[in-house]
Parts: C-alpha cells; sequence; structure tokens
C-alpha cells in the first residue's frame, strides 16, 4: 500500500461504498442517484499527494454522459426535496454534523494526505463545515419572505402581495483544491436547506473529501438525487455543467480565467463567482508594528498562502518599513515549514510541482527586478520556503498577479494615497486589510478602495461566512455568507390576492 495512505490510516467501515481496494490502491466512486458508481466508460486518474507525489488513491474520470446523468438525477432530487419540510432539512443538516464529527478522524487523514494540509489546519477545516452546518439553522430564517399590503400607494389599493423566496433547482457547484471540504459544502449546505438540489464537481487535484461528505449527506437521510458528486477534468464535466440549460445556477469558486469562460457559456442563469484575489495590506505609519508583522506573516502563510483571501501584497509606508520588515525576519522562524505529518509544521507544500514552480518563478523574477530576498526563496519538489520579498518594485510579476503560495510581498509607499493608486492598478478586487490607529483614515480607504471587504488591524478571513464576503472587478459576482447564501441560492416569487369585496 502507498506509505501515505498507510501512515494515514484506513477509513471507518461506514466508508465501505465509496472505495474499493484495487491493486493496492483506493479506488473511488462518484456518487449520482444515491448510488455509488464508476464512470461509464469504466476510466478513471491518479490522484497524487504533494507530501511526497505518490499515488493515493484513483478516482473515476467522468464524462459528458455522466456529468448529464447527474444532472438528470438532480432534476428527479429537486422534485424529491420539495416534499421535505424546512424543519426537516435543519434536521437532517444536523445529523450530517454529528455523523461528520463522529467520523472528524477520518476527514483529517483524507485532507492531509490528498491536499498536504497540517494536522491543525485539517482539523480546523473539519470543525468548519460541521460549524457551517450548524449555522443553517439560523440561516434558514431568510427564507421566511414577507408580506406587503397594498394600501399604501393607489393602484395597488385593495390588494396584497406575499413574497417569497423560492428554490432555483439544479445548482452546479464547481470548487477548487485548496479547503475542498469547507468550500464544497459550504455551496451544498445552504442549496439544501434553501430547497434544490446540487451536482457538485470536486477539484480534480482534491477529490477525496467530498466523497466522504457525500457519504454523510447519504447516511443522513437526504433525498435520492439531491446531492450527486462528479469527479474529473474542468473540460469535460465543468463545462457540461455550466452550459446545461437544465442547470439553473453556477456556483464556482476558483480562477478569475475558468470564472470568465464559465460565464461566457452559461447562458440565462444566476451565476455566483467567486474568483482570484490579489489582497493588499495597506501599513500605515502609525500601526501598530509588532500587530501588523504578526498578522502579515499568517494572513500570507496560512494554508501556505492558497488562499483567495490571504495577503498578497503588503503596501507599507517608507517611514515604519525597515521596523516592520524587521520583525517579519524575526518571527518568519514561527512559520516551520515541511512534511506536514511531523509535529510542529505549520507550511505543507503547494498543491502540486506546478503550483510550486509557479511561484519560485515570481520569487525569482521579482529578485531579477530588483527586490530583496529577506528570507526563503528556495523550492524543492511541491514545497516552497517561507519568504519574504523587500522592496518589490511594481514592474515584478508578484506586485499584481496572484500568490497563491507562502511568499510575503513587501512594497514600500510613500503614504495612503500611494497605496490606493496601486490598488487600483490591480484587476482584482476581493479582500484588503489596514493597520492604523487612526479611523479617519480607514474611513478614507475603505471609501476609495474597491473590494468585497476591508479588515482593519487584522489580515482577512472568511471563515465559516458569518460576514458576508465575495468580489468586485475581476474577483467575482455575488455574495457567501450566512444568510447571503441563501439569497443568492433562491429567487422571489410574488403572489398578488385581490381583496375587495
Amino acid at each position: 500500500m502507498n506509505p501515505v495512505w498507510d501512515m494515514l490510516g484506513t477509513l471507518s467501515s461506514s466508508f465501505d461504498p465509496v472505495y474499493e481496494m484495487r491493486d493496492g490502491l483506493p479506488a473511488f466512486k462518484m456518487f449520482i442517484h444515491s448510488l455509488w458508481v464508476d464512470s461509464s466508460g469504466g476510466r478513471t486518474f491518479d490522484v497524487d499527494t504533494p507530501i511526497d507525489d505518490s499515488v493515493i488513491a484513483r478516482v473515476p474520470e467522468s464524462s459528458a454522459a455522466d456529468a448529464e446523468a447527474a444532472i438528470d438525477a438532480a432534476l428527479a432530487g429537486y422534485r424529491a426535496m420539495q416534499s421535505v419540510a424546512g424543519v426537516d432539512r435543519i434536521e437532517l443538516l444536523d445529523r450530517a454534523r454529528q455523523l461528520l464529527l463522529a467520523r472528524r478522524e477520518d476527514f483529517v487523514r483524507v485532507l492531509m494526505a490528498e491536499a498536504g494540509k497540517p494536522r491543525k489546519d485539517a482539523e480546523g477545516e473539519v470543525q468548519a463545515t460541521a460549524d457551517r452546518l450548524h449555522l443553517a439553522a439560523q440561516e434558514s430564517r431568510e427564507l421566511f419572505g414577507e408580506f406587503i399590503p397594498g394600501e399604501w400607494a393607489k393602484d395597488t389599493r385593495g390588494r396584497a402581495a406575499i413574497v417569497a423566496r423560492v428554490p432555483l433547482g439544479v445548482i452546479a457547484a464547481i470548487c477548487p483544491f485548496n479547503y475542498p471540504l469547507f468550500i464544497a459544502a459550504a455551496k451544498a449546505i445552504p442549496a439544501l436547506l434553501a430547497g434544490n438540489s446540487v451536482v457538485l464537481k470536486p477539484a480534480s487535484d482534491t477529490p477525496l473529501s467530498m466523497l466522504l461528505f457525500a457519504r454523510v449527506l447519504e447516511e443522513a437521510g437526504l433525498p435520492s438525487g439531491a446531492f450527486n458528486v462528479v469527479t474529473g477534468h474542468g473540460a469535460d464535466v465543468g463545462e457540461t455543467l455550466a452550459a446545461s440549460p437544465k442547470v439553473a445556477m453556477v456556483s464556482f469558486t476558483g480562477s478569475s480565467e475558468v470564472g470568465e469562460a464559465i460565464a461566457r457559456g452559461a447562458g440565462i442563469k444566476k451565476l455566483h463567482l467567486e474568483l482570484g484575489g490579489k489582497g493588499m495590506a495597506i501599513v500605515l505609519d502609525d500601526a501598530d508594528l509588532d500587530l501588523a508583522a504578526e498578522k502579515c506573516l499568517e494572513g500570507s502563510l496560512k494554508n501556505a498562502g492558497q488562499r483567495c483571501d490571504a495577503i498578497s501584497a503588503v503596501l507599507v509606508m517608507e517611514s515604519v518599513a525597515d521596523r516592520l520588515v524587521e520583525r517579519l525576519a524575526e518571527r518568519i522562524a514561527e512559520w516551520r515549514h515541511g512534511d506536514p505529518r511531523q509535529d510542529g509544521v505549520r507550511v505543507g507544500p503547494l498543491i502540486n510541482r506546478w503550483a510550486a514552480a509557479r511561484v519560485k518563478g515570481l520569487i525569482d523574477d521579482a529578485v531579477r527586478n530588483g527586490a530583496t530576498l529577506v528570507h526563503g526563496g528556495a523550492s524543492h519538489g511541491c514545497y516552497v520556503e517561507p519568504t519574504i520579498l523587500d522592496q518589490v518594485p511594481l514592474e515584478a510579476k508578484v506586485a499584481f498577479e496572484e500568490t497563491f503560495g507562502p511568499v510575503v510581498t513587501v512594497i514600500r509607499i510613500k503614504d495612503e494615497g500611494e497605496a490606493l493608486e496601486i490598488s487600483k492598478m490591480s484587476k482584482y478586487g476581493l479582500d484588503s486589510c489596514v493597520f492604523t490607529n487612526d479611523y479617519r483614515r480607514v474611513w478614507r480607504i475603505a471609501r476609495d478602495l474597491r473590494v468585497g471587504e476591508l479588515t482593519v488591524n487584522d489580515h482577512p478571513r472568511h471563515g465559516v461566512g458569518y460576514f458576508p464576503f465575495g468580489g468586485s472587478k475581476a474577483s467575482g459576482i455575488g455574495r457567501e455568507g450566512i444568510g447571503y447564501s441563501v439569497d443568492e441560492m433562491t429567487e422571489l416569487k410574488t403572489i398578488v390576492f385581490n381583496l375587495e369585496e
């Protein structure tokens, strides 16, 4: 058996339907219409672990026909969901939460293996998913609708209306690799709560944890066809899901380039797109530099920098830049990197060798353009050392490209006006943050900065979505979060009553 899979241990017997051992490797199946199935053509692809590049599992390489079968199953599942009362949906999701927590260790091990997460990060993702299931009860209040009396306008006297929030139908969820359990679950939970059905495509790098989650929902009692998981690569599966006229909405998290392609091919349907980001931390001359250094490191290095809400550039005023960089250099040693199975490791590998080579290329390009390499800069395999780049010029690619790696990019600025000008040069507008003790300066920056979320004296973090988040400009359309996701995944239906005698 593969040494990584063997070290992480076998899964509990409740997951027996999800996979079987073939040639010494676990061969997973897809979940369509409450059946665990292989692809129609019998093809599979390997899932590698970034820990040591070894193959840890095989999953079905689904075709367009498999995606269509999942959509048809979801159409039947949508009809089945209409017979499930709202209170029963909440209870079903709570049962799923209990089952998830009972199998917590299975999910932690799989997240460590497929995504290369340190144990603490994997445990945090499982807990966040459980918390998201718990918060569905609170989110359900957004589905209540409203009553509008007609007496307040002359042309509606004698009439009244009920405005109801109703489900859309089949929702296609296309998910990224960086939080393969939580982000996918955060799309599925509000969709199911609202009475929709779901066809979900996990990232081909990290499909395993969502297949386990499908089993949890199955055990919790979800109606047949209400939740379906197809595995494969974007060209066949993602495009079929996005373009299908049977799909009422596409919810996608990933790169801006793929998001634009989905928008072009989707036709007339609702879209929620959370795309790329270039989170900028603006450090002003009155900031608490110890706090700023701590938060800039965490915001840049957490999950090896593979977060859409990561700090991707630190814009620091020249008068305090030397002191900030000194603090960054002193504290980066706390971010030990290496094999995520080892105790104390906080920065594991990137998702694959291509991603690591890309980040290494950004580092090298910055140095060629005049940046100072303060710390790190080396890479091997899927691993990139936590890196600090100082005095990064705007000509360097890393100044404006989304980094998605463990790099602290320091750009020195004269004042907050220059910070705003640099931010406006970015095509992205997802998250940013500002460090200052003057809230008048915060207000000026918040007013002029075009981002979906601005955090003050902390690094951006979406967490379980208790606060709404989403992008502006090339960072996407729509908002996610408790209540806000349900809004996106429903539509308004107005029912007008004639009450005249």
